[in-house]
């Protein structure tokens, strides 16, 4: 029965993740990070790239390693995302039947978490989230073990879960900082209970120590520095937040409800609710979850200084085992009326589902019109930092230098979805040379109308609707193309030859 059922979720997991994987072009962190796990495999001495931007380089060493099966390194960059995903899924089963004692929940925990929209969306695409939400969800699971088995196994294997967690993002410390609420399940009846206690001390010390020590590997590379200077890019550091503590608080906490909101559904939350009516004995595991999302939400809600939708993805996976617990609980309620209701349970079901399975359904197949958080949809698809026009621009480009050498000015540098694309893409091209500009001057460069005398001149617009007024009469335009929905684009020009 099991292996059934564990076939049907691996086949909805890998049908809901790899379908059209590559279909949504690639986003400006994408291609940062699929870019540094270019270099990162190209050359030992840039293995820790990331650290230039104050990024943390799990994900990157794990990029470069399958760059050498995938050819594509946009759909190996997102490989790393589904299968990472894929053992968050397999996590959510044994955090699910762990917490509640009960496999039953495990299998719809892990359910749940194929069709949430929310883990949906970051399965697919390149980026950091999605192994965030992984280390979280182990983490969870190996915190409730620990603090029931009281076994030193358990407790070495939590440790390089949380150092791998802190070698992907400097949040996953989150991981280690709530390590004391699962006291929360501390048996107090239990006879021998101080030096019980004090096991938990000393496996906690043992958590702890490990999970630091792999992050002093960081400390091998001279930039280990830049991860706390991009920390209070994001994060506000306490001597500027204890000057006006709540100021940003209020602000805060309603866009990230908000999204949550969006990606979650108010049926779901019900289903949290319900979660507490049903098998009260377990009301310690309840708080736990609670704790795990509700902790991190307020400090992202004080402490967040730049905030995207994509921050909350980790926090909300503790509440997966509530939702699971609370639809299994509402199933048996119904259920228990009669033979027939059983049908009317199933079917209750299913419509609270369904918000869940349209949205992601939409984010599937038409990500641009997804029911999603409008931060996302502009920045995933609609806006300037989508990468609509990426493949159509590479496509002209490598078409244009089989006839001979060209040169490519692209608006943009670190970060630029075109410059950075031309890299991914073209940089072992010798016939193409290139160069980002940023930001872009009202005269255009006199290098440009030079080169223009002897080799094509392209020039690419990301964020600028149009030229600047004093370059329109050099430029003729080549191609526009569109992101999204919206009415943003890529357009693309080439510089008169001055002759």
């Amino acid at each position: 029965m099991d292996i059934g059922v564990w076939l049907l979720l691996i086949a909805g997991y890998a049908c809901s993740r790899l379908f059209a994987l590559s279909s949504l072009p690639i986003f400006t962190d994408e291609a940062i990070y699929v870019r540094w796990a270019q270099i990162a495999g190209n050359d030992a001495a840039w293995r820790f790239i990331s650290l230039t931007d104050g990024k943390q380089p799990s994900w990157v060493w794990i990029a470069m390693v399958i760059q050498r099966v995938i050819e594509d390194p946009l759909l190996s960059g997102r490989l790393v995302s589904v299968g990472a995903g894929l053992l968050t899924m397999i996590g959510m089963f044994f955090l699910g039947r762990e917490l509640f004692k009960n496999r039953l929940i495990g299998l719809v925990s892990a359910g749940l978490y194929i069709i949430y929209p929310f883990a949906l969306v970051y399965d697919r695409m390149a980026l950091y989230d999605s192994m965030m939400a992984m280390f979280v969800v182990w983490s969870l699971f190996l915190t409730v073990l620990m603090v029931r088995t009281l076994r030193l196994d358990v407790a070495l294997l939590f440790g390089l879960v949380a150092g791998a967690g802190v070698l992907t993002k400097s949040n996953a410390f989150l991981n280690i900082y709530l390590l004391p609420f699962s006291l929360i399940l501390f048996d107090l009846s239990k006879q021998g209970r101080v030096k019980r206690l004090l096991r938990w001390i000393g496996l906690s010390l043992v958590v702890v120590i490990l999970a630091y020590g792999l992050y002093s590997i960081l400390r091998l590379s001279p930039l280990f520095h830049m991860i706390d200077e991009k920390n209070t890019t994001f994060v506000y550091p306490f001597r500027e937040w204890i000057q006006r503590p709540f100021a940003f608080f209020i602000g805060n906490s309603n866009g990230l409800w908000d999204w949550f909101i969006t990606y979650t559904g108010w049926h779901m939350v019900l289903l949290i609710g319900a979660a507490f009516l049903y098998k009260r004995e377990y009301w310690r595991e309840k708080l736990l979850c609670l704790a795990w999302a509700v902790l991190p939400f307020i400090a992202l809600a004080f402490f967040g200084k730049v905030l995207y939708p994509r921050y909350m993805l980790p926090m909300t996976m503790s509440l997966i085992p509530l939702m699971a617990l609370g639809a299994v609980g509402f199933f048996m309620f119904i259920a228990e009326k009669g033979r027939r209701m059983v049908y009317v349970a199933a079917l209750v079901i299913f419509f609270l589902m369904l918000p869940w399975i349209y949205t992601s359904g939409m984010v599937v197949t038409q990500f641009p019109r997804a029911p999603i958080p409008m931060s996302d949809l502009n920045q995933y698809s609609n806006d300037w930092p989508a990468g609509g026009g990426v493949n159509e621009l590479v496509a002209l480009l490598r078409e244009e230098a089989k006839k001979g050498q060209l040169y490519v000015l692209t608006e943009g540098t670190f970060g630029s979805v075109p410059t950075l694309a031309i890299e991914i893409y073209l940089d072992s091209n010798p016939n193409i040379l290139k160069r980002g500009l940023y930001p872009i001057p009202d005269r255009i460069p006199q290098d440009l109308l030079d080169r223009a005398k002897d080799m094509p001149v392209y020039v690419v617009f990301n964020q600028s609707s149009v030229p600047p007024f004093e370059w329109q009469r050099y430029l003729v335009p080549i191609a526009r193309y569109q992101k999204g929905i919206g009415s943003a684009g890529m357009s693309v020009f080439q510089v008169r030859n001055p002759q």
